[in-house]
């Protein structure tokens, strides 16, 4: 008999061959009907999976929603396929799986790429799959039977895939419907999935879009066409999830960022940002407010070289782990004397940094640093490069050159809880400042990485350390620790940031590293007079300006708070008559501080107003012969109904005020 211990500590004794629906049900009908999975020693696992050892089980209903969502789009992704196979003979299925939404499935259709035009009868098809209630069944399946089975259905993707698996490791298949019934169905898959189609809701799902993507994402392979879908546990929750994608369309920052004329992107410049006039006013904004927070909070601030050696790369470890998101630059003046290779054999090589911690140590080693002199920290507006793939651009979230608000401390072991901790509590303040909720969790050590394994369990404890001592490791703000996602050096904290639509954003870290200083011989002197290793606390707070700015115009849905606006007030005119008292209105705002705008085209005062409340302008102050007589102005705020007529003087009074930096009230 096989010993099953419960969640609630209970243990009951079955024989091999029990599944945990039989648990289930012998439990009660009503856990019966609602387990959908369960989990075997923590290992997520198909309802009707036999147990073959004594294990921990806990049983998964869809009350456990991470796990639900999990499996629902999995079989999703699998529906999908099946009903693609069924109206399009031919089709070659390869790749399924779920995503942080939904799911995606990608195929190599037999005549043509598959169009959006396609997507109502997949759907349809899929809801016929899902009422037949098929049942999902697992099957360790022998490699040569599995690859000849696949070359025999001229599956030539996945009889590559089976041929390419580790010897020895487990193939399994899932079968929908009874194997080799009609109208039966597999995949190559891991599992776990629900018992049957049927588990599905036939409302919780949709079809978004089709792309292009290659065979295992490399451009010399075979072109296959992904199919994207959002799946659910029911109709509200995608109702929902449908709602929150058409806001997030609205405030879409590429599609802000034209109509407020902030910056632009172009070919000639794959991955970098073309900064207007207003989105670098925001920029200097942002800049200018980290300034005062790192120049209050003890910083020092450096400014490093955009190139460094490759031999600087290679000691600091880069060269080897992080090359291929590196701008390699030949160390060599270009041939062009003939049509010979521009470059020779023998050129040496540099680099265009892609992060500035190698250049701070730099100026750390410049001198004798003595323990007095620590902890040093060093703040940087550093710009960096990463060789991002095309495909993986994405406005301002995802850039080849973007400046990050970088800054490494360099402290004694006795000085990192404090530091930490210190940190911590600056970046509340900040964040809070720009209205954002956050989670805070803890990153530890990922498979490949640098350095012993007792130095990262004291890296790893020192920040959980810390992030006790800030009073943040609580439910109220999310902590979490997350296996194997560290840095190849360093354990990190990440703040990850929820907007006003409920969307996260992983935008701050904290980094506590040691392999740096050792291998770039960072040192200082001690109470003892000896040379000893600071530890280097690698953090930021906005990320990348590029990233936290697009952040900032979906988050505010381009409708920024009055310190950061581009324009803070338009005076518009009704009547040529007040164009003088316009004229003097602007200048009066502009010596205030306020960043003022004059429009006195001969348009209707409706058009005027439609046309600054679509370009986000935070005041609209409309003047005519009246407010130029009696000294008012007519005060619209973007987003309320109707104005308010006002003393200038008394508008101006608001505006200054309203115009201040968080920090600065």
């Amino acid at each position: 008999m096989l010993k099953i211990t419960l969640p609630d500590g209970s243990v009951r004794e079955v024989a091999p061959g029990t599944t945990p629906a039989d648990i289930a049900a012998a439990i009660g009908p009503g856990l019966a009907k609602a387990a959908i999975a369960a989990r075997v020693d923590g290992e997520l696992r198909d309802i009707g999976r036999p147990l073959e050892q004594d294990a921990q089980l806990a049983l998964v209903t869809a009350k456990d929603e991470a796990d639900a969502l999990e499996l629902a789009r999995h079989d999703f992704a699998h529906v999908l396929a099946e009903a693609v196979q069924a109206l399009f003979p031919g089709t070659q299925i390869t790749f399924g799986p779920a995503t942080e939404d939904g799911f995606y499935y990608d195929f190599a259709p037999k005549d043509r790429p598959f169009t959006e035009e396609d997507l109502p009868a997949i759907e349809a098809e899929m809801r016929r799959i899902i009422a037949e209630d098929k049942p999902l069944k697992r099957e360790v399946i022998d490699r040569d039977t599995l690859i000849a089975q696949w070359e025999a259905a001229g599956e030539t993707f996945k009889a590559q895939w089976a041929a390419e698996l580790p010897q020895g490791e487990e193939l399994t298949v899932y079968h929908s419907g009874a194997p080799g019934s009609d109208g039966s169905w597999y995949d190559m898959c891991r599992g776990p999935h629900l018992a049957s189609t049927g588990k599905l809701d036939p409302q919780a799902f949709k079809l978004t879009r089709v792309s292009g993507a290659y065979w295992r994402g490399d451009q010399k392979n075979a072109m296959l066409s992904r199919i994207y879908g959002t799946g659910w546990l029911n109709k509200k929750q995608l109702n929902a999830h449908l709602t929150r994608l058409e806001e997030a369309a609205k405030r879409d920052h590429r599609k802000l960022g034209a109509e407020m004329d902030l910056f632009h992107l172009q070919q000639e410049a794959h991955g970098s940002v073309f900064w207007h006039p207003k989105g670098y006013l925001i920029w200097r904004e942002l800049e200018a407010y980290m300034r005062r927070a790192i120049d209050a909070a003890g910083y020092r601030e450096v400014k490093t070289p955009q190139v460094l050696d490759a031999r600087q790369w290679e000691q600091s470890g880069h060269w080897g782990k992080y090359r291929e998101n590196m701008f390699v630059i030949p160390d060599e003046v270009p041939n062009v004397a003939d049509e010979g290779p521009l470059v020779s054999d023998d050129a040496d090589w540099m680099a265009l940094k892609p992060m500035n911690c190698p250049a701070h140590v730099l100026i750390f080693r410049q001198g004798i640093k003595s323990y007095r002199d620590l902890p040093l920290r060093f703040y940087e507006n550093g710009c960096c490069h990463r060789n991002e793939p095309h495909g993986a651009l994405h406005g301002l979230m995802r850039v080849r050159q973007f400046t990050q608000d970088d800054a490494h401390i360099f402290c004694r072991e006795d000085q990192i809880v404090e530091e930490v901790r210190a940190f911590c509590s600056l970046a509340d303040r900040i964040y809070k400042d720009f209205g954002f909720r956050y989670s805070i969790k803890l990153a530890l050590r990922p498979e490949k990485r640098f350095g012993s394994e007792d130095m990262w369990d004291k890296a790893e404890n020192e920040l959980r350390d810390a992030v006790v001592a800030a009073g943040l490791a609580t439910e109220d703000y999310g902590w979490e620790e997350l296996p194997g996602e560290g840095a190849f050096y360093a354990p990190k904290l990440e703040w990850h940031l929820t907007d006003a639509i409920g969307r996260t954003w992983q935008v701050g870290t904290l980094q506590s590293d040691r392999v740096l200083p050792e291998r770039l011989d960072a040192a200082y002197i001690g109470e003892d007079g000896e040379r000893h290793r600071p530890v280097m606390l690698h953090r930021a707070i906005f990320g990348s300006y590029e990233r936290f700015i697009g952040i900032l115009i979906e988050h505010y849905a381009g409708k920024f708070p009055l310190w950061l606006a581009p324009v803070q007030a338009v005076v518009a005119t009704i009547v040529s008559d007040a164009d003088d008292y316009a004229r003097a209105t602007v200048d009066r705002l502009r010596a205030a501080g306020i960043r003022a705008e004059l429009d006195t085209r001969n348009e209707k005062i409706n058009y005027k107003v439609r046309e600054h409340s679509l370009a986000k302008v935070p005041n609209l102050l409309v003047v005519g012969r009246r407010e130029a007589d009696e000294g008012t102005v007519a005060l619209r705020e973007l987003g309320k109904e109707g104005q308010n007529v006002l003393s200038l003087d008394e508008v101006i009074a608001r505006l200054e005020k309203e115009a201040l930096a968080p920090d600065m009230q």
